[in-house]
């Protein structure tokens, strides 16, 4: 944008010669003599205009994310941020003295009109002064003199008339561009948000209507006096973060100061289209208008434009930043081993503790050298062109980093557990099992879990077996599970990547997965809580209810009345077999005669 501002204003001045009014410097004085006596005209060279000027303002909406209103937090950061790029006193000036830009029907060229009634006004306020001034001059002269009379009494209460009026009116004029100066309109719309029951005042939103079109004028009237077009370009971020009525009180806002068709303003949404559409659809004031969360966006947002998938060079760059901008704790524990120390004690005491330490610290020295060769090897990994593991890295720099500052982690654990145990994953190894806990979270918890379940049950599988298989043998059963683990189905990535990266470039085993997990940081163990009490649940049968003995007699006195059929002899049979149940003998009751 800032490029296109600039062709266009080389190329405007190529074509009109007109530079454009500076409004800092030697510009300053001459921007408050045209706010107060000169009255900006909207011609047609002004409307042909090609050159602009794009103001950036950020906003934050987490930062206003605990506030009953947000919407008041973007007006306002709105407001702040032009009048301090602009200065407070022009903003205050145009507030109390300065007029709403005006169009001729005519094909008038003059871009401005001297304000006839502000002069004249000025005029009359100087001449009364001077006038009042004089008058009691000649009076308090003519007292000084010893010629005091009734004509001296007389200039006197004139010329204090005339001296008050005329100094009360420019005292006035100053007061107000004096409060203007310090109670900004920020503060203003504040007080309003304050006040107890603030949204059922009728004219609360009038009056934020009035702040937002005395801003809109203001740039208008920089704009025929700079000579281009302005445009605010307000950058919101942090809007998928804050609550549902949140989002909905920022995007009403949005459309409300974009309702104007000759509104400077630019909106820069940086979301997640898929929270924000939940978010809308979830709100309870939008029940009926947001039902469909994306159809309501497709209706404000004028330029969707959503980041398409990142090159395999721009990844490799990304991944190469990050690493270079790592701060992890062994680089710092490294430093600080380098900077001098100063001891404490004499020269003898000084001496026995580097005698009794050297070992160690030769010791831990050496492991710390290797374990930062493994972290550097593991690291180049990840942004080396002929590696096959980039690929399976996200486009989003905040799961990069994520990766980039797990990974030092790992490897260290890995490390010092190869220490112990002798043996184990290489680093790239490393590196890859953290990209696929970071990718595929609840599918590698899956696996995990279904492991678990097996060695504890005692059938557990050969180390040398493949992870891969073990998730294809029980994938069914993950299926039947998806309802209940639908949110955490939505943290794994594409299924045929992990097809891919487990079957085919990075076969890890049982005996390396059962190594790695215990160095692993970044996967939530909650996950695979979770699955094995749904598992252990799903397993569970229905137990079959007893038969009761009290519901077999009076079919067995039925039968002793002579009863007969199928029927008769499939229920003798059942008595037959019921007359010798334990729970009877238990009770200390005979066997009931069969007939």
């Amino acid at each position: 944008m800032q490029q296109e501002a600039a062709q266009r204003e080389a190329e405007e001045l190529q074509r009109v010669q007109w530079r454009p009014r500076p409004v800092r410097g030697w510009g300053f004085p001459r921007l408050l003599w045209y706010l107060v006596f000169l009255q900006p005209i909207i011609t047609e060279v002004h409307l042909r205009r090609k050159n602009v000027q794009f103001l950036f303002i950020r906003f934050s909406a987490w930062q206003y994310a605990g506030t009953d209103k947000l919407w008041a937090g973007l007006v306002t950061t709105l407001c702040e941020g032009i009048r301090h790029h602009y200065g407070a006193l022009p903003f205050s000036v145009y507030s109390v003295l300065g007029n709403k830009p005006a169009t001729t029907p005519d094909f008038c060229q003059r871009e401005w009109h001297c304000r006839r009634r502000v002069c004249l006004a000025l005029l009359a306020l100087l001449a009364a002064l001077c006038l009042g001034v004089g008058l009691l001059y000649l009076s308090l002269g003519g007292r000084a003199l010893g010629h005091g009379s009734a004509s001296g009494s007389v200039l006197k209460v004139f010329g204090g008339a005339a001296t008050t009026l005329s100094g009360s009116g420019l005292l006035m004029a100053v007061y107000s561009v004096g409060k203007h100066l310090f109670v900004s309109q920020r503060k203003k719309i504040e007080r309003l948000v304050s006040r107890e029951k603030f949204g059922s005042q009728l004219g609360f939103m009038c009056e934020v209507k009035k702040e937002v079109e005395l801003l809109t004028d203001f740039l208008c009237f920089l704009e025929i006096y700079q000579r281009r077009r302005l445009r605010v370009v307000l950058e919101v971020t942090g809007l998928d973060t804050c609550y549902p009525e949140r989002v909905v009180g920022v995007l009403n806002a949005i459309n409300t100061l974009l309702s104007d068709s000759h509104a400077p303003f630019i909106f820069i949404l940086v979301v997640d289209p898929s929270i924000l559409a939940a978010c809308l659809e979830s709100a309870g004031n939008m029940k009926g208008t947001a039902d469909n969360g994306y159809l309501f966006l497709n209706r404000t947002v004028t330029l969707p434009f959503s980041v398409p998938i990142m090159g395999r060079r721009t990844k490799l760059q990304f991944l190469h930043d990050a690493v270079l901008s790592r701060d992890d704790l062994l680089y710092r524990e490294i430093t600080r081993k380098l900077r001098p120390s100063g001891g404490e004690g004499g020269e003898g005491a000084q001496l026995l503790a580097v005698q009794t330490q050297a070992g160690g610290e030769r010791e831990q020295g050496r492991i710390d050298a290797e374990a930062a060769r493994r972290i550097q090897e593991a690291l180049f990994c990840l942004h080396d062109e002929r590696d096959c593991l980039y690929e399976y890295v996200p486009d989003n720099v905040v799961s990069m980093r994520r990766i980039v500052n797990t990974v030092p982690i790992t490897v260290r654990l890995l490390h010092q557990q190869q220490q112990a145990d002798g043996g184990g994953p290489t680093p790239r190894q490393a590196v890859a099992w953290v990209v696929l806990a970071n990718q595929w979270p609840c599918r590698l918890s899956w696996v995990l879990q279904c492991l678990e379940d097996r060695q504890q049950a005692g059938g557990a599988p050969e180390g040398r077996a493949r992870l891969w298989d073990v998730f294809c043998d029980n994938s069914r059963e993950l299926h039947t599970m998806t309802k209940a683990l639908q949110n955490v189905l939505d943290l794994d990535g594409d299924p045929e990547l992990f097809q891919r990266f487990l079957g085919a470039d990075f076969p890890f085993t049982v005996a390396e997965a059962q190594s790695l997990l215990r160095c692993t940081v970044n996967l939530d163990h909650s996950i695979r809580r979770r699955m094995g009490l749904i598992r252990a649940v799903s397993t569970l049968k229905p137990p079959t209810p007893p038969k009761s003995p009290a519901r077999d007699a009076p079919n067995a006195i039925n039968g002793g009345n002579g009863a007969s059929g199928p029927s008769a002899a499939g229920r003798d049979s059942g008595h037959a077999s019921e007359a010798h149940h334990p729970r009877e003998r238990a009770h200390g009751g005979k066997p009931r005669p069969v007939a």
